[in-house]
């Protein structure tokens, strides 16, 4: 169990970044360019980590609590979830209620840090990320209801467990659906175009963005980490339901865990090549769509 959960904290903490460089790399060959390397996001964690930090005096702790509570929480929430085959540490009935509203926690504290700089610039960025986290948080719920459904428990262990090999033969519908719509919510947790854009610099479309202008330095790098982390962990859900392996060799199911994830980055870095940023009226009645998508898969999944 010990060697096992040192093997998740690593896949986490130290491959994260570069699910950040694939994606950025296949969206410069998509582009015809070279692009910057696949380890880039290493080195710009690195300057930001020695940078100085120049902080308003406006400001309290909530500022200084957000980029903490953002790095927190992907790695809190990776113990309760299993990252392929690798089972989770922490495990309890309804732990997939604790792991959505983590999300949650930390989304809490980001946009509090952003109304803490007292910027109205920064509360209308914060406005639209909280709106559009409550529009995808049922659709993720109803998710999960599906995979509840098909399974023989309500932890996150069960849910995501062996079974769901079979239960592709059985409710394939239902489990493609979830896989979508999860997509989706994916996309808009971590400010991915069509939704967002997390390198726009056009100030009345920008979402996340503009909650983290206001930081700097090591306070900054520990918000693109906390991102990195939390794009590796809401992916785990689906490489899980897209990859039900378990081989039994606690190396080789690291090994397919890893590789799931830089497929997942490719199709990321697909999706924002081939698709422009969705129009920000537009991305209310997407999300509205996907909640409607999810509760069809639980009705196919309980007829």
């Amino acid at each position: 169990m010990i060697v096992t959960t040192l093997l998740r904290l690593v896949l986490l903490l130290a491959f994260a970044p570069l699910m950040l460089g694939v994606i950025a790399r296949t969206k410069a060959a998509f582009a015809g360019r070279q692009g910057a390397p696949v380890l880039q996001p290493y080195w710009d964690l690195g300057r930001l980590w020695r940078k100085g930090i120049v902080v308003s005096r406006t400001t309290t702790w909530i500022f200084w609590a957000g980029p903490v509570v953002a790095v927190t929480v992907p790695v809190v929430a990776s113990l309760l979830l299993p990252m392929g085959a690798l089972a989770a540490p922490l495990s309890f009935e309804g732990d997939v209620i604790l792991f959505v509203y983590l999300f949650a926690l930390a989304r809490f504290f980001t946009a509090a840090a952003a109304l803490d700089t007292g910027s109205s610039f920064e509360g209308m960025g914060a406005a639209r990320e909280v709106t559009f986290a409550c529009l995808a948080e049922p659709t993720l719920l109803l998710g999960f209801v599906v995979l509840a459904r098909l399974a023989d428990g309500l932890t996150l262990n069960a849910l995501l467990g062996a079974h769901l090999a079979a239960a592709w033969g059985s409710s394939g519908a239902s489990l493609a659906l979830i896989v979508v719509c999860l997509m989706v919510v994916l996309l808009v947790e971590n400010a991915r175009i069509p939704f967002d854009d997390p390198n726009t610099h056009l100030e009345l479309t920008m979402i996340h963005e503009v909650m983290v202008l206001d930081h700097s330095g090591p306070l900054l790098g520990l918000i693109q980490y906390g991102a990195a982390l939390k794009l590796m962990v809401l992916g785990a859900v689906i490489m899980r339901m897209v990859l039900p392996v378990d081989t039994g060799n606690l190396w080789l199911d690291a090994g397919i865990f890893l590789g799931g994830q830089f497929v997942l980055a490719v199709v990321i870095g697909t999706i924002e090549s081939v698709m422009a940023r969705l129009r920000l009226a537009r991305v209310p009645q997407i999300l509205v769509g996907t909640t409607l998508v999810a509760v069809f898969a639980v009705v196919l999944v309980l007829r």
